[in-house]
């Protein structure tokens, strides 16, 4: 799902009114574009192998993967693998154990990945649950998968460096002051979190 054009827009619109920073950065940046991705373990399997890997490096295991599992694998297709035939895939031993402990969750039905809990904290407690998914891996997939509208990654470099940048800080917030930054824009720091990677590299902020 992801939050659509017309919700990133709204949010930014609701911050940019009481944030003189952020209305004169979204006059001259302009609106993002939506980042969506789908919801389900593929997602999440997707982020485990791109993980420290370069794009094209990612894309190739995941093209090994589905020529090994098929296109609409299950969660029980890849555990049916043993360790050679991942490993011929491109999928590291550590890796393979992200891989199986996602894999393992939502087969045994212990992680329902269209049923998270509504509050956005107890959707990231569950969903770290999974070796290799750390917090960041988990506020993406809310953001970008269900579009849950106040999450807020706070330790991406990017969004240090972005908000730092629109509110004309000299150096680039941490992740404390980050986070602290964006209490008064809630409910709407998805939308805020998607506009500081558009401003991220935008040379005219």
């Amino acid at each position: 799902m992801g939050l659509s054009a017309q919700q990133i827009r709204r949010g930014l619109d609701s911050v940019a009114a009481i944030e003189p920073d952020m209305a004169r950065a979204l006059e001259i940046a302009g609106y993002p574009e939506p980042r969506i991705r789908p919801t389900g373990y593929k997602t999440l399997l997707r982020t485990i192998v791109g993980q420290q890997v370069s794009v094209a490096s990612a894309a190739s295991v995941w093209t090994k993967l589905e020529a090994e599992l098929g296109e609409d694998f299950t969660p029980s297709c890849l555990l049916e693998r043993d360790f050679d035939t991942l490993r011929a895939c491109g999928l590291s031993r550590q890796k393979q154990g992200y891989a199986r402990s996602l894999c393992e969750l939502v087969h045994a039905g212990e992680l329902d990945l269209h049923n998270l809990p509504d509050d956005d904290e107890e959707a990231i407690a569950q969903l770290t649950r999974i070796k290799g998914i750390g917090r960041w891996s988990a506020e993406i997939y809310l953001l970008f998968a269900e579009g849950r509208p106040d999450i807020w990654p706070a330790g991406d470099l990017a969004v240090m460096a972005g908000i730092g940048k629109i509110l004309g800080h000299e150096e680039r917030p941490d992740e404390k002051a980050t986070r602290a930054l964006a209490e008064p824009w809630r409910p709407h720091r998805g939308a805020v979190a998607i506009f500081t990677w558009h401003c991220y590299d935008n040379p005219a902020l």
